[in-house]
């Protein structure tokens, strides 16, 4: 009987919600207010870090909100959000590094939430940060190393993770 080596096995580390309404004012609020929503969680917002004067976006303007959601919350949110896709993620979504990515068209196909007149119509999108145990220290300040190859997430370790959840890979 062999028993599974808790260090490589991997886990999601983080869900991140991403709402980029590309102005400030009113529309961004609205945004923020539907993230805080779904989640119970208060969004961050982001900013624009380049100048595109055709759109009128330049440095440190508001353009979006996000949120991120860790462990049992980011489980609980991720089967909503597979279940707003019909539990279907296209492989294209999986990057070498075994994170994932998609987008929800519209929030209310997401189940339990119902349209809202005041907040009008948005779509967000969703990444999964997948980690293994013990991979922190290529990322911490302090005593940082480079880890091996089994502690690095392949893209077949988080589509097997993906399963798990029941996405379907297309």
């Amino acid at each position: 009987m062999a028993t599974e080596n808790v260090m490589v096995k991997p886990y999601i580390e983080k869900l991140t919600l991403n709402i980029g309404v590309g102005e400030a004012g009113e529309a961004l609020d609205r945004a923020e207010e539907l993230l805080k929503r779904l989640t119970d969680r208060k969004p961050i917002r982001t900013k624009a870090r380049r100048r595109i004067p055709t759109f009128g976006i330049r440095p440190g303007l508001p353009i979006g909100v996000k949120v991120t959601l860790r462990g049992q919350a980011a489980k609980d949110m991720l089967k909503r959000l597979l279940a707003a896709r019909k539990n279907k993620i296209p492989k294209t979504s999986f990057d070498k590094t075994g994170q994932v990515s998609f987008g929800v068209k519209e929030y209310i196909d997401i189940p339990g939430i119902k349209y809202d007149p005041d907040l009008g119509m948005f779509g967000l999108d969703v990444s999964i940060t997948i980690s293994k145990p013990g991979f922190r220290v290529a990322r911490r300040k302090r005593g940082r190393a480079r880890v091996g190859k089994n502690q690095r997430v392949t893209p077949e370790e988080a589509m097997a993770l993906m399963r798990d959840f029941g996405a379907e890979l297309v």
